[in-house]
C-alpha cells in the first residue's frame, strides 16, 4: 500500500460543505487526523492561498486543490467523492471528485514525482471512471496505488502514445524517456491505413510547449498531458517541457529549432525563455492548457502561419513579457509596462535614498550643500580642511545622489522593456536621460519610456532577411527608437511636461498648515486605494522622485516621503490588528494572514493587506483608504521627515521626529481596524463566518466515519 493515501483519507459520497473553502477544510482535517499535519490552521492558510491564485477545478467534474506547507510532515493525498457537487471554478460546472494534495515544503523528489503522476492520471477517462465506480475506501486506495505503479493493479500510462513530455516523471508508467527527444512523425492509427505505393502523408505540424505553475505539482503536469492528448487527436507533433517540482529536463534544441510555434501555459516565469527566440508563440495561464488545449494548439498553428505574429524575443524574458506582447489590449499592456518600470526603479531609489540618509547621519544635513566641495578638495588619505566624518558623509551622499539620478532613466528604460523586451532598454534609458535633462521628472520618464517601448515594439514586427534581422535588436531598433522617443521629448513634449512638473511640484511642496494636512491625506488615501497597484505607485513615485530636490532649507520632499511611508504601512497593520482583536469577523485563513501582516506592515509592504481586500474589497478598501489618509495627514501636520524612500519602522533612526511618525502610523492603524470591523458588523460578516465554522464542525463527524 502507498504511504500517500490510506482508507482513512478517503470520504465516499459525503456532503463536506457547500463551497470549496469548506471542502478543503474538511479534507485538511482528514489529513490532520491521520497525523500528518502540525498546525491545521497553517495548512488551511497555505491551501486557500494557493486556491485563490488559480481555481483548481478541471473539466470532467474534478478538482485537485493542492499546496506545499511547512505544516505537512509527510506527502499526503486525501480524496472525496462529493454528494452534492461543489464548484471549484471549472468551466463545465461543479466537481464531485476532489483530490487534496498536501506536500511538505521540502518533499523529496520521489514523492513529488508520485504526486505529479497522480495529477496526470486524472486526465485519463478510464482512471476517473474507476474512481466513480468504486464502492469502498479500500478500493479507491487500490486504484490510486495502481495508477502510481505501487499496487497490484496495472499502472496508468503517463503520456499518450506517439508524443513525449520533456521533464516528465521518469517512471516506467510514463511514455517516452525523460529527455523528451523523440516523437512519432505519423500517428499509429494513420500509418496503419497506408496502402503500399500510396504517397506518404505530409509531415505533421510541430509545436513545443512549456507548462509551469507556482506549486509545480499538479497543474504543470495536467496541462502538459492535456496539450499532449489534444495534439495526438489533431495529428500534431507536440513536445512539452514541464518546469515543475518533479524535475526540469530541457527540450531538445533540435526539437525547438524544428518547431513551427511555441505554447507557454505558465503562471510563473519561463526558465531560459531565450531558447525559443524567434518562434511565434501563444501565452496563457497554465489552467488554460487543461481547459482549452485544442484551442491553444489551434491558436499556435494560426500564429505559425501568420508572418506578422509576435515572436519570442531573445534574452530570456519571463512570463510577464510573454503576456504583455500577446493578444492583450494596448491599455492593459501599457499599465503592465508602467508597473514593470516602477518595480525595477524602486531598488535604485532605495539604494540611493538610504545612502543619502547615511551621509546625513554621519556628516549632518548640510553635507548636501558642500559634498562636491569636500570631494574636490579631499581624499581619504589627505583630508585637508574636512573632517573624516565630513569626507565619509560626502562620499555616501554623492553615491546616493548619483544612484537616485538613475530613477527616471531606470523608470523609462524598464517601461520600454515591459513593452518591447530587450530592444527597448537602450532607447528607454536614453529617453529617461533626456527627461532628466529637460526637467520633465518622472512624468517625462513615463512618457519617454512609453514612446521608446512602442517604437521598439513596432520596429521588431517586420520579418526581415536574416542578414538584416540580426542587426535589428542591437543596432537598428535602438537607433531608430531613440531618435523617435528622445527626439520627441527634446523638440516637442519635454518642455511642456517640464513646465507642468515644475508647477505641480512647487504647488504640492509649498503646502503648509491646513494645505499640508490635505496633501498628506490625499497621498495617504492614494496609498490605501489599491495596495501596491497603479494609484499607490503614483503616490510613491511622486514622493521618491522628489527626494533628490531636498535641501536643508527645503525639507518638503522628505515630509512627503515620510507621509507616504507611514500611510503605506497602515493597511496591513490595520488588518492585522482587526483580525487579532475581532476574530469573529474573520475566517481562520484570514486570521493566519493577519499574523504575517504585522511584519509586512512594519516593513512598509502595503501588499500584505491584499488577501483581505481580495476576499472583501467593499469593506476592506474603504477602511484602508481612511486609515492611510489619517496617517498621511498626521505625518504631514507634524512635519515628519524621511530621507530614505523605503524600510518602514526599520529606518526609524533616520526619521526626523520619529515619535510623531509612530503616532501617525498608530492613528492610521486604529482607524483602519475600527472602520473594517464596523463595516463587517453592519454587513453581517460575523454571522456568515459563524455559519461557515458551524458547517465545518457539523461535517466533521461524517468525515471521521468515512
Amino acid at each position: 500500500m502507498s504511504e500517500l493515501i490510506t482508507p482513512d483519507l478517503v470520504a465516499l459520497d459525503q456532503n463536506l460543505g457547500e463551497d470549496k473553502e469548506t471542502v478543503i477544510g474538511q479534507l485538511a482535517t482528514m489529513v490532520q487526523r491521520a497525523g500528518r499535519v502540525g498546525q491545521l490552521d497553517g495548512l488551511l492558510a497555505d491551501a486557500i492561498a494557493r486556491e485563490n491564485k488559480t481555481a483548481t477545478g478541471i473539466p470532467g467534474g474534478i478538482a485537485i486543490p493542492h499546496c506545499r506547507s511547512t505544516e505537512v510532515t509527510a506527502p499526503t493525498l486525501a480524496m472525496a467523492r462529493l454528494a452534492p457537487k461543489v464548484d471549484f471554478g471549472a468551466k463545465d460546472g461543479p466537481a464531485d471528485l476532489v483530490f487534496f494534495i498536501a506536500a511538505p515544503e521540502g518533499a523529496d523528489q520521489t514523492h513529488l514525482k508520485l504526486l505529479s503522476k497522480l495529477a496526470r492520471s486524472l486526465m485519463k477517462k478510464d482512471f476517473v471512471a474507476s474512481l466513480r465506480a468504486a464502492r469502498t475506501e479500500q478500493e479507491i486506495v487500490g486504484i490510486v496505488d495502481g495508477a502510481l505503479g505501487l499496487g497490484t493493479a496495472a499502472p496508468q500510462e503517463g503520456a499518450p502514445a506517439g508524443a513525449t513530455t520533456a521533464g516528465a516523471v521518469p517512471a516506467s508508467a510514463d511514455a517516452g524517456s525523460a529527455s523528451g527527444s523523440t516523437s512519432a512523425d505519423v500517428p499509429a492509427a494513420r500509418s496503419a491505413d497506408l496502402g503500399q505505393g500510396e504517397p506518404a502523408p505530409a509531415a505533421p505540424r510541430r509545436i513545443v510547449a512549456v507548462t509551469a505553475c507556482p506549486t509545480g505539482i499538479a497543474h504543470t503536469y495536467m496541462a502538459a498531458d492535456g496539450l499532449t492528448y489534444a495534439a495526438q487527436e489533431m495529428g500534431v507533433d507536440l513536445q512539452v517541457e514541464t518546469q515543475g517540482s518533479a524535475g526540469f529536463t530541457k527540450l531538445d534544441p533540435a526539437a525547438i529549432a524544428a518547431a513551427d510555434a511555441v505554447i507557454f501555459a505558465t503562471d510563473v516565469d519561463v526558465r531560459e525563455r531565450g531558447r525559443f527566440a524567434g518562434k511565434p508563440f501563444v501565452a496563457s495561464p497554465v489552467k488554460r492548457g487543461i481547459d482549452e488545449p485544442k484551442v491553444m494548439i489551434e491558436e499556435a498553428l494560426a500564429k505559425a502561419d501568420d508572418p506578422n505574429a509576435p515572436r519570442v524575443q531573445g534574452g530570456g524574458a519571463g512570463a510577464e513579457q510573454a503576456s504583455s506582447t500577446g493578444d492583450e489590449a494596448w491599455g492593459t499592456r501599457i499599465r503592465k509596462a508602467v508597473m514593470t518600470g516602477v518595480s525595477y526603479m524602486i531598488p535604485f531609489v532605495a539604494a540611493g535614498g538610504l545612502l543619502i540618509a547615511l551621509g546625513f547621519m554621519i556628516a549632518g544635513a548640510d553635507i548636501a550643500n558642500v559634498a562636491d566641495d569636500v570631494l574636490g578638495a579631499s581624499t581619504l588619505w589627505s583630508l585637508g580642511d574636512a573632517t573624516l566624518a565630513q569626507y565619509l558623509g560626502a562620499v555616501l551622499f554623492k553615491m546616493g545622489a548619483l544612484a537616485i539620478g538613475l530613477l527616471v532613466p531606470a523608470l523609462a528604460g524598464y517601461i520600454a522593456y515591459g513593452l518591447a523586451d530587450r530592444p527597448g532598454i537602450a532607447p528607454g534609458f536614453a529617453a529617461g536621460l533626456v527627461a532628466n535633462f529637460m526637467g520633465a521628472g518622472f512624468l517625462g520618464g513615463i512618457v519617454g519610456g512609453l514612446l521608446a517601448g512602442i517604437a521598439a515594439y513596432w520596429l521588431s514586427k517586420p520579418q526581415l532577411p536574416r542578414w538584416l534581422g540580426s542587426l535589428m535588436p542591437v543596432v537598428i531598433i535602438p537607433l531608430l527608437a531613440t531618435l523617435f522617443s528622445s527626439g520627441l521629448l527634446l523638440l516637442v513634449l519635454g518642455g511642456p511636461i517640464a513646465v507642468f512638473m515644475a508647477w505641480l511640484t512647487g504647488w504640492l511642496t509649498g503646502m503648509t498648515g491646513a494645505s499640508a494636512l490635505a496633501l498628506g491625506a490625499i497621498l495617504g488615501f492614494m496609498m490605501g486605494f489599491d495596495l501596491g497597484g497603479p494609484i499607490n505607485k503614483v503616490a510613491y513615485t511622486f514622493a521618491a522622485a522628489g527626494l533628490g530636490a531636498a535641501t536643508v532649507a527645503n525639507t518638503a520632499p522628505q515630509e512627503i516621503m515620510a507621509a507616504v511611508i507611514a500611510a503605506g504601512m497602515v493597511p496591513p497593520l490595520g488588518l492585522a490588528l482587526a483580525s487579532t482583536i475581532a476574530k469573529r469577523y474573520f475566517t481562520v485563513v484570514e486570521q493566519e494572514n493577519g499574523k504575517a501582516a504585522w511584519l509586512l506592515g512594519l516593513s512598509f509592504i502595503s501588499e500584505g493587506a491584499i488577501p483581505f481586500a481580495a476576499a472583501d474589497p467593499l469593506r476592506v478598501l474603504p477602511a484602508t483608504m481612511l486609515g492611510g489618509a489619517a496617517a498621511g495627514a498626521v505625518s504631514m501636520g507634524a512635519a515628519v521627515t524621511s530621507p530614505a524612500p523605503h524600510g518602514g519602522v526599520w529606518i526609524l533612526p533616520l526619521i526626523g521626529n520619529p515619535l510623531m511618525f509612530l503616532v501617525a502610523v498608530l492613528v492610521g492603524t486604529v482607524v483602519t481596524a475600527a472602520a473594517v470591523v464596523a463595516l463587517k458588523h453592519v454587513g453581517g460578516v460575523q454571522r456568515k463566518v459563524a455559519e461557515t465554522e458551524r458547517d465545518v464542525a457539523a461535517a466533521a463527524p461524517a468525515v471521521a466515519t468515512a
